[in-house]
């Protein structure tokens, strides 16, 4: 990781207040903060349902680097590949990164219905989702079809959302259970066949990493500012010199659920 120690604190806050925050690349992050990733390597597994599927729609793409990424892994491309997505920072570059590839993408709102007639996707797949919407969901795909998905798990970063917000209440921190999800996905009619979570490290190596991160990752302290919270970035900067990196934990569950009867799809 690189030596920050001689930068100052509005030097680092004014770099990570200054990074672009559009789509899902990470890379930025390289020496400036970590995260364990979970062992059933979503990106991969995506890849390999798309290799068998023949209409696949990713919800909430982002900037549609994972897309791009399984599709580039998939043995076959589907002939026909769909992406959502409700940011238009992130419709453009998506679009820009996922044309190539035969892929249209849809600008559609995160809380609308999705703009597709009922039973058009035999794989439907998300990478994080700000919420999975189980009937939308359930209309979309034919009978037989499949939505695999990684979604954020209950009280994921909360190290990093109670040192800024403070103590949070049970029902915001377990507002993403998996077991509440596995509910709400049967009562839309879905038959749940894999659920795994798993809890992940996550360490921030300076105060430019976390400021970016609150910036891009914007559900974790909402309405974030450097201004709002120039103090408690401040503490948090002296703390990292003083005792080294911010931990913190995410937390992850991989959903695979199909939905009942006989696919037309050979």
């Amino acid at each position: 990781m690189p030596d920050e120690r001689n930068r100052s604190f509005d030097d680092l806050v004014a770099e990570g207040a200054s990074v672009p925050t559009e789509g899902w690349d990470f890379s930025w992050f390289e020496g400036r903060a970590t995260e364990a990733r979970p062992s059933w390597g979503y990106a991969v597994s995506t890849a390999e349902r798309l290799g068998r599927a023949d209409a696949a729609l990713d919800v909430q793409t982002g900037g549609g680097e994972v897309l791009d990424f399984a599709l580039a892994e998939a043995a076959r491309r589907p002939p026909l590949t769909v992406a959502t997505e409700g940011w238009p920072p992130n419709v453009a570059r998506a679009t820009a990164l996922l044309r190539p590839r035969g892929v249209a993408v849809v600008a559609s709102p995160e809380d609308a219905p999705l703009p597709f007639a009922d039973g058009t996707f035999d794989l439907v797949v998300s990478r994080h989702p700000v919420e999975a919407r189980w009937a939308e969901i359930a209309r979309v795909l034919e009978n037989g079809g499949t939505y695999f998905a990684q979604h954020v798990g209950p009280g994921s970063v909360y190290e990093l959302v109670e040192y800024f917000l403070g103590p949070q209440p049970e029902e915001r921190r377990n507002a993403r259970h998996p077991d509440r999800e596995r509910r709400d996905a049967e009562a839309a009619g879905l038959e749940i066949v894999d659920l795994r979570a798993e809890r992940l490290r996550m360490e921030f190596y300076d105060i430019a990493a976390v400021v970016h991160f609150l910036r891009k990752v914007i559900w974790i302290v909402p309405g974030f500012t450097v201004e709002a919270y120039l103090p408690q970035l401040r503490a948090l900067h002296e703390r990292i010199e003083a005792e080294g990196a911010f931990v913190a934990h995410s937390t992850r569950h991989l959903f695979e659920a199909r939905k009942p009867g006989t696919s037309r799809t050979p």
